[in-house]
């Protein structure tokens, strides 16, 4: 095994994560998000682990057009929908299934012959301010949608909760009362929960939920980790130390000397960087996990490599493995002291490190 970065994939958690939102949302069905490449997890690898979904979803149709071209067989949503005639025909040509959320699309669908109709869903705004129809037009809107020839019977409704990593923040409160009633008005199956609401807002579970964030094992809420919510880590970021110095007190350490030593003292070199997917503002004091115990970083990330106190790890050697997020060391964690999400982090993780299926040792 070479000393630059891995990415450890443990397919064992995604399957338990799967399994934790099946426990939340038992009598709905599920529809995964695989979008930015399954939130930089890898697309592929996903979908072919979770074949027990209901569906898949993902932002574009170039992504759904590559899971078929590899042999995805299950149902899958195109979030934003399509956007000319072309994206429509190869959507309905791949069985995908559209996202309907401004009138443009409903105006290609009206204009355009379909062999085979295609399943689409309406998306309402009920808050998000974001994507979707405003609620008072939803019906008419599912009315046009659903009288177009080349649309498949059946139109299902979804919408997006704007503030759902929030528990305490009423606004979920208020997007369910909009959209509960409109799907029992129209009669059709309606999604409203994701990750957020899968956890906390049982009411929101409706026909179908949409599981994001908890299937990596990363929680949904500001101010708590994946392991608080029954999840495990999926992505587990390793790399090892590649050098270790003496140094002085008063030397600087990194670019522009931004860490002073305050002793003498070893400091440790990792080899990971920015050009890895490591945050670059992850400040001095964000942890990293050697050899079972936290050290902290010290002075700037360079595009390759960072600096670690090593005071703590007198008997630290070059070859040592460090884990910067993952199994011992929640993203959500080094997300906060970076002033980011995890799921950045995620999906910050460069096509340079290479990527593993297991767990690492």
């Amino acid at each position: 095994m070479g000393l630059g970065p891995q990415a450890f994939i443990d397919l064992s958690a995604l399957e338990h994560n799967l399994q934790r939102v099946r426990q939340a949302a038992p009598q709905s069905q599920m529809m995964v998000m695989l979008k930015a490449n399954a939130y930089g997890h890898g697309m592929l690898t996903v979908a072919n682990t979770l074949q027990d979904a209901d569906a898949v979803a993902v932002a574009r149709v170039g992504e759904g057009l590559t899971l078929r071209q590899a042999g995805v067989t299950i149902p899958i949503v195109i979030l934003e929908g399509c956007f000319d005639s072309q994206e429509l025909v190869q959507a309905a040509e791949n069985n995908l299934q559209l996202v309907i959320h401004e009138p443009g699309q409903i105006n290609i669908l009206q204009q355009q012959t379909l062999t085979n109709p295609i399943q689409c869903w309406l998306k309402v705004d009920t808050g998000m301010h974001r994507l979707g129809f405003p609620v008072a037009d939803a019906l008419n809107a599912f009315r046009a949608l659903s009288e177009c020839s080349g649309v498949a019977d059946g139109v299902r409704l979804m919408t997006h909760l704007s503030n759902a990593d929030e528990p305490d923040d009423p606004e979920t409160d208020h997007q369910i009362r909009l959209m509960r009633p409109l799907v029992e008005q129209i009669g059709a199956p309606g999604s409203i929960a994701n990750s957020g609401a899968i956890l906390n807002w049982p009411e929101s579970h409706l026909d179908w939920v949409r599981p994001g964030i908890m299937l990596y094992g990363a929680s949904p809420f500001n101010g708590r980790s994946g392991v608080d919510d029954g999840l495990r880590p999926v992505m587990t970021l390793q790399s090892s130390l590649i050098a270790i110095s003496n140094f002085s007190k008063g030397d600087g350490v990194g670019y522009a000397k931004s860490w002073i030593c305050p002793e003498n003292m070893p400091v440790g070199v990792v080899a990971i960087g920015y050009g890895d997917g490591y945050p670059r503002h992850a400040p001095s004091g964000t942890p990293v996990l050697l050899n079972g115990e936290l050290v902290p970083l010290i002075g700037r990330v360079s595009m390759d490599m960072i600096t670690v106190d090593l005071r703590s790890q007198p008997d630290a050697a070059t070859g040592d493995r460090v884990t910067l997020w993952g199994r011992g060391l929640p993203a959500e964690t080094i997300a906060q002291y970076a002033g980011t999400i995890s799921y950045e982090l995620f999906c910050g993780v460069t096509s340079r490190v290479e990527f593993i299926q297991g767990q690492p040792d």
